[in-house]
């Protein structure tokens, strides 16, 4: 069955106030532009957990909606190319859960593999892994680390068929197909939407049955 194909301001409206929201990208790269910016201009939602590589630049992508207000935390492991998000912590208006990049990437992995948490080296010895739990492995200290998952995620893909099947290019693909599997509710938004049968199954990332709604960009 086709997936509802939304403006984007209807798309959006799906998100509650106090959502934890996972949003694809690496800074700009990637990043589901026009869904972010009606979450501006057409949502009032607030006090967002966002699950982001970072969150943009500095008035730009996810950088808007926390000049706004609208983000009340932050999980992701790349802040400091915004100096809003440093300001913002500074001044306590914003919580951050800084993880490593590749434990980021693994903790959405596996929140959408149904697997609860695992353990890594990464972080061990550091303020990143204290009060986490210890586990030696193989004669190295590992950290625990808890999978993420989320309310809702917005992705940014390519080009999607009528069933919703995904398509990325380069490397826009970055956390998107992962985000995707990893949320209650999938929003991509696509440059367009091809008919079932046209696009080549060799390159679809993300199969239809993660995602909810589509978007055009």
């Amino acid at each position: 069955m086709p997936l509802p194909v939304l403006d984007p301001a209807a798309a959006v409206s799906r998100i509650p106030d106090g959502a934890t929201v996972m949003v694809g990208g690496f800074g700009l790269v990637g990043a589901p532009l026009t869904l972010i910016d009606a979450l501006l201009t057409h949502s009032s939602v607030t006090d967002l957990t966002v699950v982001s590589n970072n969150l943009g630049e500095p008035g730009r992508g996810l950088g808007k909606l926390l000049l706004e207000g609208r983000v009340a935390k932050a999980v992701g492991s790349y802040f400091t190319s915004n100096p809003d998000v440093v300001a913002a912590y500074q001044e306590d208006r914003l919580e951050i859960d800084l993880v490593p990049q590749g434990t980021l990437a693994e903790a959405i992995r596996a929140g959408g593999a149904g697997i609860g948490g695992f353990y890594t080296r990464t972080g061990w010895g550091t303020a990143l892994g204290e009060g986490r739990d210890e586990r030696v492995i193989r004669g190295e200290p590992h950290v625990y680390q808890e999978s993420l998952r989320a309310d809702v995620a917005l992705v940014r893909a390519r080009a999607a068929d009528e069933l919703g099947n995904l398509v990325y290019a380069k490397t826009a693909r970055n956390f998107n197909p992962d985000m995707a599997t990893a949320a209650d509710l999938v929003i991509a938004e696509v440059d367009e939407i091809v008919p079932v049968g046209a696009l080549d199954p060799e390159e679809i990332v993300t199969p239809h049955l993660f995602v909810d709604v589509l978007v055009l960009s």
